[in-house]
């Protein structure tokens, strides 16, 4: 019994055992670090990665009302990173040419009206956009500066009217352009329905002296002009430091301050 027990639980000779298969262990290829693929991003790749880096540092900044020194100095880092790339080639005018969305600035002439509508409560400031009209290839063109603003319950908000300073511009260098500028201009009222129902209610029928108060406000555009035969218009001296199709940096030389701009839907 024993021999038997001892027989059924032996282990079977090499020459009746049937082949060993030896399993592959295969190791996972590591995966490569961020390091690595840092140096294989293109050119292009690290440049849009700038650009978003700059929109996310002045985001959160009102366009250049709320900064800290700690943000300032982000900013201007971010700033010089994106202007490191193309820097040194002339400024492609038809690329230029269009509509620019003010996305931050620190320029003291612009900070000056977030300042305004932020302590004046009768006062908002929307959009702020830069339009340039340079397609014929010259060396100059057109720059307006378009201020959209608004008095609440006067004005529609945010966009109730619009502020347009005009200037002429003339190329100097691959980067610099010369503003002279033309004129100022209040345009496009918009009146609020509170203002335009004090004005012609509806329960009243309209009468012609209301409806050409309507129609007056609503094509109302008063003109300043700012230069004259018998005196220099006022000038400035702008350095285009980065453009390309959706992206335009600027410097205002002498009066310092900067723009982060991008591209914009035509204004109507």
């Amino acid at each position: 019994m024993e021999f038997a027990f001892a027989s059924a639980l032996s282990i079977p000779s090499p020459a009746s055992s049937p082949p060993v298969r030896r399993l592959r262990l295969f190791k996972p290829h590591p995966r490569p670090s961020l390091v690595v693929l840092a140096a294989f991003a293109t050119p292009d790749a690290e440049l849009e990665n700038k650009k978003h880096a700059l929109l996310r540092e002045v985001q959160d900044t009102q366009r250049g009302l709320v900064t800290t020194a700690d943000q300032r100095v982000s900013i201007q880092e971010a700033l010089i990173s994106v202007e490191a790339y193309g820097a040194g080639a002339a400024i492609d005018l038809a690329k230029l040419d269009g509509t620019w969305r003010l996305n931050y600035s620190s320029a003291s002439d612009v900070v000056v009206l977030f300042e305004a509508a932020d302590r004046l409560p009768f006062l908002q400031v929307g959009q702020i956009f830069q339009k340039f009209e340079c397609r014929d290839g010259a060396d100059r063109g057109i720059v307006r500066n378009v201020v959209r603003w608004s008095i609440p319950a006067f004005l529609e908000e945010q966009e109730g009217a619009t502020l347009v300073v005009s200037a002429k511009f003339s190329v100097l260098s691959k980067r610099h352009i010369y503003l002279q500028f033309e004129e100022i201009a209040i345009e496009n009222i918009k009146i609020s329905e509170e203002l335009q129902a004090l004005i012609a209610p509806a329960i009243i029928p309209r009468s012609f002296l209301s409806l050409q108060i309507l129609q007056f406000l609503r094509t109302f555009r008063a003109q300043v002009p700012v230069r004259s035969p018998d005196r220099r218009s006022p000038g400035g001296l702008y350095y285009l430091s980065y453009l390309d199709r959706d992206m335009l940096l600027g410097r205002a030389v002498g009066g310092g301050g900067v723009f982060v701009f991008t591209r914009s839907q035509p204004l109507t």
